[in-house]
């Protein structure tokens, strides 16, 4: 992801706490359809969709974040881009996730899962204020301007300061780690001890051995099982490198596609780019019927995609080609994710491999607080859901996505 680690910066202030109440809340947006307020409309508008797919189901999950470092709970910032108005941050923190799926009070799966959480937080930048910039009221959800709703939203009456609409989180996703905290790494250890000492008084016992046996091994205990937990952490990683083979054909996508994209956009970043696309991907597979998406312009999806009850970023974005056409860019795209199956009265885990195809404007900047979910019509000026309408609905003028954002154009399995 870029990050220079040498250059550890914590994050702190009001930065630190809605990253950090975004992590709590998340679990209840999942399991009971509550909303985020400081998290961008997309965001929420996914998580909407993802809870209605597992009520549909007749499933219930329990999606617990937690720390995995009680000593280390502060997000860490990472790489940033911005533009004329806006500046976004990637922050990280060691996460885990437990989840468990029942269905009629069965349990049909349940995880743990050591990972670290990425979430991307969008500021104004300072001195440059979007005064005029569109923005969807956090509580009824109309088109208004950022100076607009700092007087009150002309809808619902709301008043908000600058801290309640920025900065708000845009992004978010887990990738599985091989690190291990201090606590696990003695956890495990422990575990290993106990299971090598039982076994060594066992084969005392069996042999008959004395007193000094006992003392002896005790002590050796402490040395075989250190070795033993490390071999199998060894093993547990080579598993996952074998498993995880595939995603090395993504090396180099970032340098290809930043190198031809800041011709068009000097502040584009493949992290924006990586967000937007994970974003249209899992908006597309949670919707009930993708073709009403104003930015979703393929066929008919799989339907073993509509049995996706949760998915996730598998940590690789490979870019397959890249071809250019007038004002127009396509890319084709390589996306890994983990997702879970509720399929024939089963759920199951499964590492899926995404063909994604994006289209957009090449002559129009990046707008990093574009939300695909209100548009404000350029006809009329009316706002309306641009998740189920393509044209809009006060003066039936189609709305044409790929100039403001990028559209996806093709979604199907690898």
């Amino acid at each position: 992801m870029g990050y220079n680690f040498f250059n550890i910066k914590e994050v702190s202030g009001v930065f630190d706490r809605k990253l950090n109440d975004f992590r709590a809340s998340l679990g209840a947006a999942v399991c009971q359809g509550k909303s985020i307020p400081f998290a961008d409309n997309d965001i929420t508008y996914i998580l909407k969709l993802q809870h209605d797919r597992l009520s549909k189901k007749g499933l219930e999950i329990s999606y617990d974040i937690y720390s995995r470092d009680e000593n280390k709970n502060k997000f860490i910032a990472g790489s940033s881009w911005k533009d004329a108005h806006y500046e976004s941050t990637v922050c990280f923190n060691q996460s885990g996730i437990k989840r468990k799926v029942k269905q009629n009070g069965r349990i049909k799966y349940k995880d743990d899962r050591k990972s670290v959480l990425y979430e991307t937080i969008t500021d104004v930048v300072n001195g440059i204020h979007p005064d005029n910039d569109t923005y969807c009221c956090p509580n009824c959800g109309a088109v208004s301007t950022v100076a607009g709703l700092q007087n009150g939203c002309s809808y619902c009456g709301t008043r908000f300061q600058m801290d309640d609409l920025f900065p708000k989180v845009t992004s978010y996703y887990f990738i599985d780690t091989f690190g291990m905290t201090k606590k696990e790494f003695l956890s495990g250890y422990l575990t290993s001890f106990i299971i090598t000492l039982i076994t060594m008084y066992i084969l005392g016992i069996i042999f008959s051995k004395g007193a000094g046996y006992y003392i002896g091994f005790t002590i050796l205990s402490i040395f075989i099982a250190y070795f033993l937990y490390a071999y199998f952490l060894f093993m547990k990683m080579i598993v996952r490198v074998i498993s995880s083979a595939g995603k090395m054909g993504t090396a180099g996508s970032r340098r290809k596609f930043e190198t031809r994209m800041k011709k068009i956009s000097p502040e584009f970043s493949y992290e924006y780019f990586t967000s937007k696309t994970l974003s249209l991907i899992k908006t597309a597979v949670f919707s009930e019927n993708e073709n009403e998406l104003l930015f979703y312009k393929g066929g008919k999806l799989d339907p073993k995609m509509k049995d996706i009850i949760d998915m996730n970023y598998g940590g690789a974005l490979g870019c397959k080609s890249i071809h250019e056409e007038g004002n127009f860019v396509t890319v084709e795209t390589k996306a890994y994710f983990d997702v879970l199956y509720a399929s024939n009265d089963k759920v199951f885990f499964k590492k899926q491999v995404f063909s994604a195809t994006l289209k957009r404007r090449t002559d129009i900047p990046v707008n990093f607080n574009f939300s695909m979910t209100k548009i404000a019509c350029p006809s009329c000026g009316a706002s309306f859901d641009a998740t189920k309408n393509k044209t809009c609905p006060y003066c039936g003028n189609k709305y044409e996505i790929t100039t403001d954002d990028w559209a996806l154009v093709e979604l199907k399995y690898n």
